[in-house]
């Protein structure tokens, strides 16, 4: 059923997803992109999430010495089981890292700013450095918001958003939950989120997106002036977050001095 479901988002995409700044997917990719977000979704949302969300707690020992940490930030309907493969490889390397939960699922996005801060200050204190923040999906605009309501911008290194729909989606007028209505094109609680808000404020942030997503588009609407973006060809909308080109230069800007 899932797969069906999927089926209907990639066809919205490749017919109504049209952007002039992103290179329009092939039927080819749309179909290879339909087969392998069908398969993550079933290691995403029928195992990891349900099953295995605490398979990997958070770390937050510093090493010595210490390594700058992170938090990860998930989208919709997920929960900090999304992360697990991140979180091995990190914990693995000795950095320090926190998960969130976005509580609650349907409520507005603002109410996830305190979940943030409390990560963040952890973090921090764990570290004595200001932290990555890593960000699926919505995710990015709760940290957005997260920056917004705390002045955050000064209390970390990065922000890395992956899929992220910092100018909301077409797909997002089917929802009725609050954040999902706050992700539409046309929401004015998007619209307050980037009023006043140079370009030069996303200097810190690598926006990564993709041609195939499912969820998010018209895919440039993953991108913010200022940001580093960067388009990868052909994965879809969770698929992406595992991408091994994301994953690695993701981690190797964590880990840098």
């Amino acid at each position: 059923m899932h797969s069906i479901v999927l089926a209907v988002e990639f066809v919205a995409l490749r017919l109504l997803g049209g952007d002039a700044q992103v290179p329009q997917p092939t039927w080819r990719e749309v179909a290879r992109a339909w087969w392998g977000e069908s398969i993550m979704a079933i290691r995403v949302f029928f195992w990891r999430q349900p099953y295995r969300w605490r398979e990997v707690p958070d770390r937050l020992d510093a090493s010595s010495p210490p390594r700058r940490g992170v938090v990860f930030i998930h989208g919709f309907v997920c929960n900090r089981g999304l992360w697990t493969p991140w979180l091995k490889q990190l914990r693995a390397s000795g950095h320090c890292y926190m998960a969130v939960n976005l509580e609650p699922v349907f409520g507005s996005i603002d109410e996830y700013v305190p979940t943030i801060e409390q990560a963040v200050v952890r973090v921090t204190e764990a570290t004595g450095m200001p932290p990555v923040l890593v960000c699926h999906s919505m995710g990015g605009l709760a940290a957005r918001a997260w920056l917004r309501a705390m002045s955050g911008a000064g209390r970390v290194r990065h922000v890395i958003t992956i899929a992220s729909p910092h100018h909301g989606t077409w797909l997002a007028r089917f929802g009725l939950q609050q954040n999902s209505r706050q992700m539409r094109r046309d929401s004015q609680w998007r619209a307050a989120l980037e009023s006043g808000v140079e370009a030069s404020a996303y200097a810190g942030f690598t926006c990564w997106y993709t041609n195939c997503d499912n969820i998010v588009f018209p895919a440039s609407t993953a991108t913010l002036p200022g940001a580093r973006n960067v388009l990868v060809r052909g994965p879809a909308h969770v698929e992406l977050a595992f991408h091994e080109r994301v994953m690695a230069e993701s981690l190797a800007l964590i880990a840098a001095p």
